[in-house]
């Protein structure tokens, strides 16, 4: 051993990959991610001391530490191969402390992808830790200390034990508190549209009303609507103007780590968190087998803010492209796409490693979540290098005029022309509709079908769900995308929002530890000072800021305000709902908590009883078992399903509602999957095969 070199990775899965690699001459090993960190048990920061981290061994981390050293010794050469990003030099810096590394020392090396490429170019130039790096890392963690450690106490004196309060989580919190908010408030206003259908040659289509008398079209009432009605039903109508061009349809750009767990969310249905812990597995490694190669990193890094891509990969998919579809799917020249103002761009866009491993190939080799999120990634990259989709454009301005009164009416008509990226973005072709329109001659006359008045109220903005919470915190600048999936998981867990219907609620606890907040730590809560911490923590990183002067000028504002607050903040007493369910275990009345996954009943004799229970909510269905009403509850991960209110005497149990529509197979009810699982219909009945997928299998 004592002639092998030792090379320090982060995971197990990470240190397989890499071993595969390297060969004899090599040995990996893992840190299980930080081996030193800040204590939990107390702040960490020394303040007075020009905020010295105090940092210690993490607890149960010793014996790993010593197993470290130990191959340390052994070796004659160190090399740290931690993520390419502030967290990754961070721990390659406390292990080349740890291990008594000179600071001049080449013993860390990265690389943007897992494979056997990469890595041994990496270990032929290893470099020095990057400082810049490292202080601004550092710089985060201790400015989150400073705000939660100080912040947390006050909320458990004021309020109630074991509450916390962090840095960007309560800013986060604020944006989903204060959408409620502008909902609640919502003042819906009324307003029209209309639409006429008119016929040419048999071929009817629909027009828009978009101008009176040459002015956009509001029409706010009903009688508002039926002055324009009546003007209309006695109007002669001819095409005013016929427009007619090819439109180009750009393929989007390569996943960042934002734009990834976006579109995950949406059409995955994938939290942030699952979206992050799927991309590193494949980053990682997964193995496919001798037949692919063994175990292969199947994706680039994922933290990332940069749609830059390598050389190297756009020929490699330019050629993949033009063997697959022909040389016209291949865009004029190769497609470069810019990145936010804000983008470290320090990485690649998040892309296939290869472009060869065609998620179809490797589907048996990988987790249904894996291949999900491997295809989504792998398609994404490909159609971002091909041609753009070439969409032939028809607009017919209709004029309707008579009285003195003019009216425009507008129909759009679209075709695609020429496929280019959507003959492999299938849900993009599918989201594009086309629609066919008559061939008009200007200034002809036309012949009015009828006229269609709809009545419409605004809408107040919607609640966030995952994926418009992402892109809010990326687009005002709250935190990094690389944070965004612990900052939702710790609001959530932390029981100061829920989420119902995939859409984040805020919670009465959530609501109150927001109130006393903002209303102390102006500083702290506001959305722009947390966006403007950002952007100094990235100068930092490049080497323009000093990390201690920006934890000054901070501290000096929060210490203000944190004296006040322990000072002016009343006791706030939460008091627990009291419901009419009685415990069945102490008969006292059960109160109303809220939990991680929404609210539930608990004795209010705890600790001495521990009883709780869902809250059951009706349905106003009917067992089909044994005629009992069937109620909506929750699974331990919160999911909702449907049971019998008779449980446990009666086990009827499902995922879906049943339906009022009765099985022509066997009369038993039917229920309906989610559109996200295909939106058939299917029989409840467990000894019924009966479902419209199978059915329309069979027709066809």
């Amino acid at each position: 051993m004592a002639d092998k070199t030792l090379v320090i990775v982060e995971s197990p899965a990470k240190a397989k990959t890499i071993n595969k690699f390297l060969g004899n001459r090599y040995m990996v090993t893992s840190s299980m991610g930080h081996i030193i960190d800040l204590p939990k048990s107390k702040m960490g920061v020394d303040i007075e001391n020009n905020f010295e981290p105090q940092y210690i061994t993490i607890r149960g981390k010793g014996d790993l530490l010593k197993e470290i050293k130990k191959q340390a010794k052994k070796s004659k050469n160190i090399l740290v191969a931690t993520d390419p990003d502030r967290e990754g030099e961070a721990i390659a810096w406390h292990l080349q402390r740890v291990l008594g590394l000179e600071e001049s020392s080449k013993s860390r090396i990265e690389f943007n992808e897992i494979t056997k490429e990469a890595i041994l170019n990496a270990v032929k130039n290893p470099r020095t830790i990057d400082m810049h790096l490292v202080e601004a890392q550092q710089a985060r963690r201790v400015l989150d200390r400073l705000v939660g450690y100080s912040l947390s106490p006050l909320l458990w004196k004021k309020i109630k034990k074991g509450l916390s309060a962090g840095r960007v989580q309560s800013v986060t919190v604020r944006l989903i508190v204060d959408r409620e908010a502008e909902i609640e408030q919502f003042n819906p206003e009324e307003y029209w549209s209309l639409q006429a259908d008119f016929n040419k040659d048999d071929f009817q289509f629909s027009s828009s009303l978009i101008k009176l008398d040459h002015k956009k079209a509001i029409v706010s009432t009903e009688s508002e609507m039926n002055e324009v009605l009546h003007f209309l039903e006695q109007s002669q109508y001819y095409v005013k103007e016929i427009v007619r061009k090819d439109k180009k349809k750009n393929p989007y750009a390569p996943y960042t780590t934002s734009s990834l767990q976006q579109d995950a969310a949406r059409k995955l249905g994938f939290t942030a968190k699952k979206t992050m812990r799927f991309a590193q597995q494949l980053y990682e490694g997964i193995d496919l087998g001798k037949k692919h190669g063994g175990t292969v990193g199947l994706i680039t890094y994922i933290r990332t803010d940069s749609t830059r891509i390598s050389t190297q990969a756009q020929e490699e998919v330019a050629q993949y492209i033009k063997t697959e579809y022909g040389e016209n799917y291949l865009p004029p020249k190769q497609r470069v796409y810019s990145s936010k103002k804000s983008a470290q761009d320090a990485h690649e866009a998040i892309r296939p490693t290869t472009i060869n491993l065609n998620p179809e190939q490797i589907k048996d080799c990988l987790s249904k979540d894996q291949f999900k999120l491997y295809q989504l990634i792998w398609v994404r990259f490909v159609a971002s290098q091909m041609a753009s989709a070439i969409i032939d454009t028809l607009t017919i301005d209709i004029e309707a005029s008579g009285d003195h009164q003019h009216a425009l009416f507008r129909s759009n008509g679209s075709l695609i022309k020429f496929l280019g990226y959507l003959v492999l973005d299938r849900e993009a072709k599918k989201s594009l509709q086309e629609v066919s329109l008559p061939d008009l001659q200007m200034d002809e006359s036309l012949l009015l079908e009828k006229l269609t008045p709809t009545q419409h109220f605004t809408q107040p903005p919607a609640r966030f769900n995952e994926a418009s919470l992402v892109k809010t915190l990326e687009e005002m600048g709250i935190g990094r995308p690389s944070t965004y999936a612990t900052i939702i998981d710790t609001i959530v867990r932390r029981g100061y929002v829920v989420k119902e219907n995939k859409l984040f609620h805020s919670t009465e606890l959530g609501r109150i530890v927001l109130d006393v907040l903002k209303s102390n730590f102006t500083h702290v809560l506001d959305p722009t000072f947390t966006a403007d911490m950002e952007t100094k923590l990235d100068s930092v990183e490049e080497g323009n800021a000093n990390w201690k002067v920006i934890l000054t000028e901070f501290y000096e504002i929060f210490e203000k305000e944190l004296k006040k607050a322990e000072e002016e903040i009343s006791k706030i007493e939460i008091k627990d709902e009291v419901s009419d369910e009685i415990c069945d275990k102490c008969g006292r009345n059960m109160v109303i908590k809220m939990g991680r996954y929404g609210k539930f009943l608990a004795c209010p004799g705890f600790p001495e009883c521990k009883n709780t229970k869902p809250i059951i909510k009706g349905t106003g269905k009917t067992c089909p078992k044994c005629g009992a009403e069937i109620v909506e509850k929750r699974s331990r991960t919160g999911k909702i399903f449907y049971g019998c209110a008779q449980y446990p005497i009666c086990d009827f149990v499902s995922w879906d509602l049943p339906l009022d529509e009765l099985c022509p197979k066997c009369h038993y009810p039917l229920a309906q999957k989610s559109k996200r699982f295909g939106g058939y219909k299917y029989c409840l009945s467990e000894t019924c095969d009966y479902s419209e997928q199978k059915k329309k299998t069979k027709d066809k």
